[in-house]
Parts: C-alpha cells; sequence; structure tokens
C-alpha cells in the first residue's frame, strides 16, 4: 500500500487531474438533466439555465449575451490556468519512451 502511494499516484496525477477536469466540465456544460430536474424553481437554476433564460430574455442584445457567456466560462478558465502545470507534465510523461 505505500509503493503504491510513493509511485503510483505521484505517476498518476496528470492522469486523474485530466479525469477530474473533464468530469467537471461534464457537469458544468450539461444542460439537459439540469433543464429536466430544475426547471420548476428559479431559485435552483445552474448558470446554463440562466445563461439560457437570459437569451430568451435578451436575445437581441448580443454585447449582454457575450458578457454573460464570458461569465460562464470565467471559472472554467481559472480552473484550466491551476491545473495548466499537470496537463503539460503529463503531456510531458507521454511522449517519454524509456
Amino acid at each position: 500500500m505505500e509503493r503504491m502511494w510513493k509511485i503510483v499516484i505521484p505517476l498518476a496525477k496528470p492522469a486523474i487531474a485530466a479525469i477530474g477536469l473533464f468530469a467537471f466540465l461534464g457537469a458544468w456544460n450539461d444542460f439537459f438533466s439540469q433543464n429536466l430536474y430544475l426547471i420548476e424553481n428559479p431559485n435552483n437554476w445552474t448558470l446554463s439555465l440562466g445563461l439560457n433564460e437570459f437569451t430568451n430574455f435578451h436575445h437581441v442584445n448580443l454585447n449582454l449575451l457575450m458578457t454573460a457567456s464570458s461569465l460562464f466560462m470565467l471559472p472554467v478558465i481559472i480552473i484550466f490556468f491551476c491545473a495548466q502545470k499537470v496537463f503539460i507534465e503529463g503531456v510531458t510523461l507521454t511522449g517519454v519512451k524509456g
């Protein structure tokens, strides 16, 4: 068990980070299940449902739509820049033969 923590987990960090990021993005961008379960109560809406309602309400004002979309993407961009070192390390390790 000790070998796993000292050898396997440090080598698997890039893969674990990539799977975590893909799971987060899948849940963040999931629109159908949120629309299915949360549509009745506007107090429980997620950002994607709010952005959809925003586009229905402000369908002509593209500047407001782009501002809301930028705010919707901001957490994903911040998480990517925080995890960028791990992704670069994963790409470097996969290119090494040996």
